[in-house]
């Protein structure tokens, strides 16, 4: 009687751990959804369509804040998209978003339309026509009017919604993969190869790619083997911003969870650290954590959903500034390789934006511009030289050489350092 008490009492114990992990899991899920829903509150510019999806995609919901924010996707971003059609600008990645976003809320796609020069379309319509002139663009430059990263998006989009995706724009992709196309500079794009991870998958899951099946396996093999790859030791695959969708996208392909615990720990890790303060990053993480993808989408359901997510008010925190100045000093390199140097005392703590707006105001000759993105503000123009997508140029931003991997607005000065602002080609 004794031995089956001891034994049972082994048991339980070798039981608890985890229980209270899996419980501590779901808390910190439940944490960052509330997070995600509590930036509709405070974001600034656009609704984003992918903040959206997530909250969407998530276990727990608040149903009647996420119809609000859909109206604000179908009227303030459906403006804003229209706006830039009529201008014959290329939106496909923000139209994919969009489709995604629509398809998440089990929307209508027919239903929405863009009238462009007095002719109304549908939303697939028009994605149908951005993705066929992408296409084109690769056969006669060699790369996309955008980048592989949208152009995945495109495909996704498209393929999840039912659309069958033209032979020839899928082609496209598969080959950029295969001839490892999806850089950003010198280095391989993770988010890149995740995206076009699962927008492969879908195709293959379509059945619509049976010209060549055979050349559709081996590069959904050899983007997960890159994946794979590009894993640390602490478990992020390429950085702490990436790891989100390369998850998402290795669970799409058919990896076990299993081999994703190194990744998704990670993400935890951040998450309790406070690392995702930007809801862009919360959005493409939270899928991952509960072992979903944006291929999910595809057999999304909306019946008998949950609604039991509640915001609790929060106490606004006063952040005092910080009476600790550093000393920063940003080398600006031009184009043509001609460089500046510069130097601000900054308070501790504030922001690499904040530090250039107090470099600015100094008129000592530093300039610079900046636009707005779904995952905050980037440089654009500076000393008068810009660095734009359709330039197929960007400012490449690194602190004491080792390349930034958050935005102007969430990159922290915590000590004195070099940052350097780089005119770079992608």
């Amino acid at each position: 009687m004794l031995s089956l008490v001891i034994v049972a009492g082994l048991l339980a114990f070798a039981s608890g751990k985890p229980c209270e992990t899996q419980t501590s899991n779901s808390e910190l899920n439940m944490s960052l959804n509330k997070n995600l829903l509590r930036s509709l509150e405070t974001q600034e510019g656009l609704p984003n369509p992918s903040v959206h999806l997530a909250l969407r995609l998530s276990n727990f919901h608040n149903l009647a804040k996420e119809s609000e924010h859909l109206n604000k996707l179908k009227n303030d971003l459906h403006n804003d998209t229209q706006s830039s059609l009529s201008k014959s600008q290329s939106v496909v990645g923000l139209l994919s978003l969009y489709t995604l976003a629509l398809k998440s809320s089990c929307y209508d796609l027919n239903t929405i339309t863009f009238t462009v020069g007095g002719r109304s379309e549908t939303l697939l319509t028009h994605l149908k026509n951005q993705m066929e002139q992408e296409k084109e663009h690769i056969t006669f430059s060699h790369r996309p009017l955008t980048n592989y990263y949208q152009y995945s998006l495109g495909v996704l989009a498209l393929c999840v919604s039912d659309i069958r995706v033209n032979h020839h724009v899928t082609h496209k992709l598969i080959k950029a993969a295969d001839h490892e196309q999806f850089k950003q500079g010198d280095t391989e794009s993770t988010d890149t190869y995740a995206m076009a991870g699962m927008a492969l998958q879908c195709v293959k899951d379509a059945g619509s790619h049976v010209q060549n099946a055979m050349e559709l396996d081996t590069v959904l093999s050899k983007i997960q083997q890159k994946l794979l790859a590009s894993r640390r030791d602490d478990g992020h695959i390429g950085n702490e911003f990436s790891t989100g969708l390369a998850v998402q996208a290795l669970l799409a392909m058919g990896r076990p969870v299993s081999e994703c615990a190194a990744s998704m720990e990670a993400m935890r890790t951040d998450a309790r650290n406070n690392r995702y303060h930007n809801a862009m990053a919360i959005s493409q993480v939270l899928p991952a954590l509960q072992q979903k993808s944006y291929l999910t989408v595809k057999s999304k359901e909306c019946l008998n959903e949950d609604d039991t997510l509640v915001l609790e008010p929060i106490d606004p925190v006063v952040v005092l500034p910080s009476q600790t100045k550093v000393t920063v000093t940003v080398e600006v390199v031009m184009s043509s390789g001609a460089a500046a140097l510069y130097s601000v005392e900054v308070p501790k703590g504030r922001s690499l934006l904040e530090a250039l707006e107090l470099l600015k105001i100094e008129n000592v000759g530093f300039t610079f511009d900046k636009e707005s993105s779904l995952w905050g503000p980037f440089l654009s123009m500076v000393n008068g030289e810009q660095a734009r997508q359709n330039d197929r140029r960007y400012w490449h931003l690194s602190s004491d050489g080792t390349a930034l991997s958050e935005g102007i607005s969430d990159f922290k000065i915590d000590a004195a350092q070099k940052i350097t602002l780089k005119n770079t080609v992608y």
